[in-house]
This record gives structure tokens, sequence and C-alpha cells, in this order.
């Protein structure tokens, strides 16, 4: 019964274990097979697109062969289009060069023919030639003979008879040319001077304005000369803070409370002026107070020159001035002109000139445009090169003003031709303005060497006795020898000294010039 049991017992353990041993054997097959079956399907479904993809190919490559042989046709037919359309040209050329070389041919025959004839005619005019010097020769001969006779007859060479006859000629001449001007300028006069009188005495009487004149100020005063320490400054820390920030000179000298600005740019000295004013007033006197209150002047001087531009076109009436036009004429608030402030100026100017021209008929308000802007130059020619005439010119066509305006602009000093009316009467209005008693002043130096300069180029004509400038210069009389000048030298030589006045002088206003001739017969009874 034991044996049974363990007999029983191995024969279960020896299934179990060979169970055990097929399911081992079963997975090592399935771990070798699988992959392997895996790997067939996956090496099936490549070679399956790789037939797709060589299908594909071939397609294509025909697809190709056929497209690559439609378009070596077509490049064909165009070729042979190109080809037969350069033989037509070719043979188009070759037929114009066959006419033209037959055309040549015909020329150069006429040519040959020409040079023949020129040949021809030119042994005829050698012959003329020869001819024509001996003739001469002989016409020489007696023209010398009676030369010499006429000089042995009157006892003078021929250059001093052409020298007589020439002087006899300008001596005549000249009078005549000067009595014929004197008449001419006394009929214009006698047909302008009426009209001439009646319109400035109208444009006068209707426009009033002061005779005093602003002037701009270069000088500060101080409360105390303690004052002038502190704006200097420890080592001139604030001095030369106030001059590179102002771009100005300030000078500090003996002169008791007193501080001087130089500058060329009016308005640089205005915010200067304005800078130190309210310095001392604050009294707080160091760099970054300087900054702030420079900045501060910088803000009100160009809030106060754009206000000024458009109130002098407002004042005026004048609309669509451009902005940055008017800015300039601001600036003219701070220039001045032999002590003239030339924003009044401007706008006196564009006054007279609208009563003018509304006296004649014409557009007044182009007129006060043209006589606001006639001496606009003058507000940049310390920052542009050029006359204020030329630099004036400038802007006006900078900013796209009308032609009439430029002109006068360009004209008023005579620079160039006056091609309207107004330009005449902005010139006329500019000499009314300047020309007003205490309208301008200059210094005292430059004052005697303009009086000196007049009784100069007027002593330097034969004939005169003695000049005098009288009126402050605005009119030079000239005294005469009447045995030496007689009238009409007189009417020349005034013309010829206001001429020379105008180029070589520069002065305020006008000249009156009075060649004074006068003869007395004076005798003393006993």
């Amino acid at each position: 019964m034991i044996f049974a049991g363990i007999e029983n017992g191995g024969l279960l353990a020896l299934t179990i274990i060979l169970t055990a041993l097929a399911g081992i054997a079963i997975g090592i097959a399935c771990a070798i097979f699988i992959p392997f079956f895996r790997y067939r399907v996956r090496m099936d479904k490549h070679n399956k697109a790789l037939r797709d993809a060589e299908i594909k190919a071939d397609h294509i490559i025909k697809n190709a062969q056929l497209d690559g042989k439609q378009a070596a046709y077509e490049l064909k037919q165009e070729a042979d289009k190109e080809i037969k359309e350069k033989k037509n040209d070719l043979a188009a050329q070759e037929q114009k060069l066959f006419q033209r070389e037959q055309s040549i041919d015909r020329r150069d025959a006429s040519i040959a023919a020409k040079e023949a004839n020129v040949e021809e005619r030119l042994e005829e005019v050698n012959r003329k030639s020869k001819e024509y010097d001996k003739k001469s020769a002989s016409l020489q001969e007696k023209i010398d003979s009676i030369i010499s006779e006429l000089e042995r007859v009157s006892n003078m060479s021929v250059q001093e008879a052409k020298d007589e006859l020439f002087a006899q000629v300008e001596s005549k001449t000249s009078k005549e040319m000067a009595a014929y001007i004197k008449s001419r300028e006394e009929e214009a006069k006698e047909q302008a001077d009426e009209n001439a009188k009646e319109v400035l005495g109208l444009a006068m009487t209707r426009w009033a304005q002061e005779v005093t004149t602003e002037r701009t100020v270069s000088v500060v005063s101080l409360p105390n000369d303690e004052m002038k320490g502190r704006i200097i400054g420890r080592e001139g820390r604030n001095i030369r803070t106030l001059e590179q920030l102002l771009g100005v000179d300030l000078i500090i000298d003996d002169t008791p409370e007193v501080i001087t600005i130089s500058c060329f740019d009016p308005i640089r000295r205005e915010v200067a002026r304005l800078t130190l004013e309210q310095l001392v007033k604050d009294g707080r006197i160091q760099p970054g107070r300087i900054e702030e209150i420079v900045e501060k002047c910088k803000k009100e001087v160009e809030g106060s020159i754009e206000k000024a531009g458009e109130e002098a076109a407002l004042k005026l009436g004048l609309p669509r001035i451009n902005k940055e036009l008017l800015n300039y004429v601001g600036r003219l608030k701070y220039r001045t002109s032999y002590g003239q402030n030339m924003l009044e100026h401007s706008v006196e100017v564009a006054y007279l000139a609208g009563i003018m021209a509304a006296e004649l008929g014409l557009d007044q308000n182009l007129a006060k445009r043209a006589g606001l802007l006639h001496d606009i130059g003058k507000a940049a020619d310390f920052e542009m090169e050029g006359s204020h005439v030329e630099i004036g010119t400038h802007l006006c066509k900078k900013y796209g003003e009308p032609e009439v305006v430029i002109n006068a602009v360009e004209s008023h000093h005579d620079d160039v031709e006056k091609k309207f009316v107004i330009s005449c009467l902005v010139q006329a209005a500019d000499t009314l303005s300047a020309a007003r008693p205490g309208a301008r002043s200059e210094i005292l130096e430059n004052y005697i060497k303009r009086i000196e300069k007049l009784e100069e180029i007027c002593n330097e004509y034969d004939g005169v006795y003695q000049s005098y400038a009288m009126q402050s210069g605005r009119e030079i009389r000239v005294m005469v020898i009447p045995e030496k000048v007689d009238d009409l030298t007189a009417a020349k030589m005034a013309r010829e000294i206001k001429e020379r006045i105008e180029n070589e002088m520069t002065y305020p206003g006008t000249i009156k010039v009075s060649v004074i001739r006068e003869y007395r017969a004076i005798e003393t009874a006993k």
C-alpha cells in the first residue's frame, strides 16, 4: 500500500514536471517564432511599398519623357520661327545697305562734280584777288599821298586829327545827351508828380506810428556789486554754466552794478537778459538752478515769438501764412536796424503798401503780405549765409509764397528788376518808414564816416568848389564854379554823384543831392 502510494505520488510529480517542461518548450518556441513572424509581416509590407514606389517612379519617368519631348518640340518650333524672322530681317537690312550704297555712289559722283566746280571758282577767285591786291596797292599809294598832302597843309598828324575830332564829337554829344535826359526827366516828373504826391500823402496821413523806437537791451542792472561775485561763482563755475547754456558772452568789468551781454543772435541775447534778471530776483544762483531758469526763459521767449508773429498777421488781417514763416516774423521783434525795431517797421511798411495799393486799385492784402515779409531775411541773417534779401527770398520760396511777394522781397533794394507794381509800392513804403524823423539812428563814428565819404565823393569832380553835408547826412549840397560847369553839366554831375552814393555807400533812408551853380555880377559904385 505504501509502495503503491509512493508510486502514485511519483507519477503525479513526474506528470507535473513533464507538463512544466512542455510549457517552457512552448514558451521558448513562441518567443522564437512570434518575432520571426512579425519580421516576415513587416518585410512583406516593405516589399509591397517598394514595388508600389517602383511602379510610380516608372510612371513619373514616362510622363517626364513625354513632357520633355513635347517641350523640345515646342522649343524647336520657336527656334525655327526666330531663325526665319532673323533671316527676313537680314534680308531687309541687306536691301537697305544696297540702297544706301547706291545713294552713296550717287552722292560721291555729285561731290566730285561740285569739287571740280569749286576748283574752277577758286581759280577765278585767286585771279580776281590778285587783281584786287594790285588795285588796293594803287589806291593805298594814292591815299598815302593825299594824307601826306593834308598833313602838310594842316600841320597836324593823323592821330592828332582823330583826337581833335573825337574830342569835339564827345563834347557835343555829352551836352546833347545831358539836355535830352534832363528834358525827359522833367516830362516824366510833370506826369508822375501829381499822382505820386497824392498817393504818398494819403498813405502817410492815414498811418501814424510812434517816433520812439524799441531797442534791444544788452545791459542788465544789478542791485549791488556783490551780485557780480555770486553770478561769477566759485572758480567761475556759474558764469561758465551761463555762457555755455546761453551761447553768449557775459562781460563783467569795473562798471558798477552792470553786466553786459554780447551776442550777435538777438534771440539768445533776450534769453540771457531774462535769465539774469530772474536769477538776480530769485537770489539762488548755482548750476542746477541756472539750467532750470534757462529752460524756462527759452520757452517764454519762444512763446513770445510765436505770439508776436500771430498778432502781426492778425493785426494786418492776413490769414493762411505758414506757421514756420510766422515764427520768423515773430523773431523780428528782437531784431533792430539802426535802432528801429524790425517787427514794427515791417508792420508799418505793410500798412503803407496796403493803403497805396488800395488807392491804385490793386490787391491790398497781397501788398500787405509783401510789406510784412520784405525784411524777413533779417530774422535769420545771423544763422544763414548771405544778405537779408537773399535769405528772405529763400524763405519765401521755401514756404510757397506768391511770386509777387518773392519779387517784392528780392527787389526792394534794387538787387533784381521789379516785375510788379506792388514791388514798387513796397520799396516806397520801406523808404517812408525808414526815412521818417526819429525812425533810425546810428552810432557817432559811423555817422562821421558817412558824412566824410559823402563830401569826399563830391569833391572828386572837376569844377567843384566846395560840398556840404546837411540834415544829418540826408542831403548833400555841391557848390560848383560857374565858369567851369554849365547847367547841363551840373545836371549830369548830380546824376553821377547819386549813382556813386547808391553803389559805394550804405545809409539809412534817402540822400538828396543838390548841385548849385550860381553866377553873380557885382560892382561897387563909389
